[in-house]
């Protein structure tokens, strides 16, 4: 059986801050999204040019991450 892929897109302001991340819980900024894949999956990241990142999971690992994720208070 083939793993399906799946690239997690990060967009940043100038001032660093993420502003827009795909695959994004309800309940979570793209922040606090990104700072909890920084942190559970930082070895896929990969940084790219024009302020952008992506992160590359197989399905099953970004399923596993969505339920981990708890809702941060804003």
């Amino acid at each position: 059986m083939e793993t399906q892929n799946v690239i997690l897109h990060a967009r940043f302001a100038p001032n660093g801050s993420v502003v827009e991340m795909s695959e994004r819980p309800d309940g979570l900024t793209p922040q606090a999204w990104f700072n909890f894949l920084s942190d559970k999956a930082g070895d896929v990241y990969q940084t790219l040019a024009g302020g952008r990142g992506v992160f590359r999971l197989t399905r099953d690992e970004l399923a596993a991450l969505k339920q981990a994720a708890v809702p941060v208070p804003v």
